[in-house]
């Protein structure tokens, strides 16, 4: 079920104005807990405390600062920073169209869907023409006080908007200088093989999140007032490079 309209606005392209209402594509479902005084089970409050004078600081006393070198800040006002955030806007304006198969996943961040506000062909056109060429709209955006770069896409014959980290933001893989190691032909036809046996459709209903069952269990247990066993975690040991080909081995047939 689609949560609740976050923002409208127009997708902008040429001179075509699509207007769309924007809604969230993910939901968090985590179990929260709080922090609390052990004694009287009482939860606790941050303080922002002095690191010098070791006492709390009361908010009309705090500021923010950039750290420039070691104990050496500029500060800067509220009013200051006010003047640097984005005025917001109601259009989301595509710049370039690239395929879409070129856009590194580590560039993605979060999903959103677009629904038409209103009856428009325009919504339609730009969904099938993205679809028909297998293309994503690079896009830019600014919504509740914050500048955004995205790609919009096709989902079906919804149109989708994933918000896209900037180039900077990106650690190259190529950082990690990983090492070459030898490969046999007769290792990897083994690994293309298990890949084969245990290849499917996707169906993420299929798993579940284990921490999140096994919190909600723990939860529900010490409510009855159970009494919980600590057992100590199992750790595996990596293969060794000269088992590699064993190893696959063993799995291939546990999968046969």
């Amino acid at each position: 079920m689609a949560g609740r309209t976050i923002w409208k606005g127009y997708i902008q392209f040429s001179n075509i104005n699509v207007p769309v209402k924007l809604h969230t594509a993910v939901q968090q479902d985590r179990i929260q807990f709080h922090l609390l005084h052990k004694r009287d089970r009482v939860k606790l409050h941050q303080q922002m405390i002095c690191a010098y004078e070791k006492v709390p600081v009361p908010m009309e006393e705090q500021a923010k600062g950039f750290e420039l070198e070691d104990r050496k800040y500029i500060l800067v006002d509220p009013a200051e920073l006010e003047q640097t955030e984005p005025e917001d806007g109601r259009m989301i304006e595509i710049h370039e169209f690239v395929k879409t198969e070129q856009i590194d996943p580590v560039f993605f961040e979060r999903m959103y869907y677009l629904e038409p506000d209103i009856t428009f062909n325009g919504y339609n056109a730009l969904a099938g023409a993205l679809k028909e060429t297998g293309t994503s709209g690079i896009c830019t955006w600014t919504m509740r006080r914050r500048s955004y770069l995205g790609a919009l896409q096709i989902n079906g014959k919804l149109l989708c908007l994933n918000t896209l980290r900037y180039a900077d933001e990106v650690v190259p893989a190529k950082a990690l200088k990983l090492q070459k190691t030898p490969l046999s032909e007769k290792e990897l036809k083994i690994a293309r093989d298990l890949i084969g046996q245990l290849s499917a459709p996707f169906q993420p209903q299929k798993f579940e999140n284990e921490h999140r069952k096994k919190l909600k269990d723990l939860i529900d247990k010490k409510a009855r007032g159970e009494k919980i066993a600590v057992l100590r975690p199992r750790r595996l040991k990596p293969t060794a490079p000269d088992k590699l080909l064993q190893a696959l081995e063993a799995s291939l047939k546990k999968v046969a």
